[in-house]
């Protein structure tokens, strides 16, 4: 049954919550079991084979992926409140309510619990910054001070990135002011320093967006006025291929 299945799930994930949580070990098909209390990895890692386990397994699993890709945290605790819902829905609709209802419950109660949310919230402090990287970092207290150290020197709005290391060194923190990006031009021809091999432009417009870029239509108005302008235009794109590349 659905209950069943959430509740084998909740006690899969819902045991590495909080501080306190306990440690698990995920099996893989080859070496050693990996050990984490990181919700979303053990969550990831369960793949039923029933389809009933496996579509409930699914759902979950895509919750707390958007709360890893947003928040970076919480994923355990989003995990159990994901299958809590699906279990109330299943119950809701055993006992004859009809689907939109439920729905509109769901919405009503989510505005509630934000509204209620906002009005608790406050700024969170180096130290509790460093708790949560310590938590994620399977207790690993130095990989927690040295990501709250990094949070505190990009500020909020900055970036950081995590990278494997080759070989056997201590951890290191690399600053890099301004933005940078990990891949280049996309075409040789677009060389305008031969020499050098580099692409020099003096006060360009500059289009940046989040989508792949396949197709030139969607991108002409703007290069009709960069054209008229007479400046060159550097596009920072997801991709950019088939005809808008060429």
């Amino acid at each position: 049954s659905i209950r069943e299945v959430v509740r084998t799930l909740e006690d899969a994930v819902g045991c590495t919550a909080g501080p306190k949580g306990l440690t698990v070990a995920i099996s893989k098909p080859y070496g050693s079991p990996e050990i984490t209390k990181d919700g979303y990895k053990v969550m990831k890692s369960i793949k039923p084979e029933e389809p009933l386990a496996a579509a409930i397994a699914s759902i979950i699993t895509q919750s707390a992926s958007q709360c890893n890709d947003k928040v970076g945290d919480g994923t355990t605790t989003c995990s159990i409140l994901t299958a809590k819902v699906i279990e109330e829905v299943a119950k809701a609709k055993a006992a004859g309510a009809d689907i939109v209802s439920i729905k509109n419950g769901i919405l009503k109660a989510k505005e509630a619990v934000l509204t209620a949310l906002m009005s608790m919230r406050r700024e969170v402090e180096e130290e509790e910054i460093a708790q949560v990287a310590t938590i994620s970092a399977n207790g690993d207290r130095n990989i927690g001070t040295k990501i709250a150290q990094c949070v505190k020197e990009v500020g909020r709005d900055g970036v950081i990135t995590v990278e494997e290391s080759k070989g056997f060194k201590d951890l290191e923190v690399e600053k890099t002011d301004g933005m940078q990006f990990d891949r280049g031009y996309l075409s040789p021809y677009f060389v305008t320093n031969a020499e050098k091999m580099l692409v020099e432009f003096e006060n360009p417009y500059i289009f940046l967006t989040e989508k792949k870029i396949n197709v030139v239509q969607h991108i002409l108005p703007i290069l009709e006025n960069v054209a008229r302008s007479g400046r060159p235009l550097l596009i920072i794109a997801e991709d950019v291929e088939g005809e808008a590349l060429s």
